[in-house]
């Protein structure tokens, strides 16, 4: 299993809709970076916003996530509370081939922030928008910017196909298309 560089994940992306829609190159210009990078592809997370609330003392229970937990947010720019975190959605749609699986890693310039970004692995077989969860650790109220860079998604591809991917057993975030909260 190889980590993939960017003229692979190119050619993926063109003539196989691996990522729609897909920016060939850094764009860095007053934005928090996205695009192809040199071993991934940072995407851009949309401004759809579900911020995690207690005004209800809701138990956080990932069985029975109460709908009432989230306050949803449209906007450019979305505050998250100290101590608190949000869940958000890519911009871009991914269809993860057969024989690859994704690992994707928070930007340095929200980390260095004390912003955490938590995206568990785009599986093989697996397509939809990325839901993103963005945790604030500070003690100060943090923004993030929607349309601009927040996660880098780093490709590995297998010596072969598995037995069984993600859209074989019918995973349950499959096809995902707005922010999805946890399902059971």
């Amino acid at each position: 299993m190889g980590l993939k560089p960017d003229h692979w994940i190119r050619k993926m992306a063109l003539e196989h809709g691996m990522i729609e829609p897909f920016v060939e190159k850094q764009v860095r210009e007053g934005v928090i970076s996205f695009g192809l990078s040199s071993y991934g592809y940072d995407l851009r997370v949309a401004g759809e916003f579900k911020v995690f609330t207690d005004v209800f003392n809701a138990i956080v229970d990932p069985k029975h996530f109460a709908p009432n937990s989230f306050v949803d947010i449209k906007a450019d720019e979305c505050v998250i509370p100290p101590r608190s975190f949000a869940l958000a959605r890519s911009v871009e749609y991914f269809r993860i081939p057969r024989n690859v699986l994704t690992v994707c890693v928070g930007k340095s310039t929200y980390a260095r922030c004390g912003i955490i970004t938590n995206v568990t692995p785009l599986e093989s077989g697996w397509e939809g928008f990325v839901t993103l969860e963005i945790s604030n650790t500070t003690p100060l109220p943090a923004k993030i910017y929607a349309n601009e860079g927040l996660v880098q998604v780093l490709f590995f591809e297998g010596d072969g196909e598995p037995e069984i991917s993600y859209a074989d057993r019918k995973g349950k975030y499959q096809g995902q298309t707005g922010v999805t909260p946890p399902r059971l």
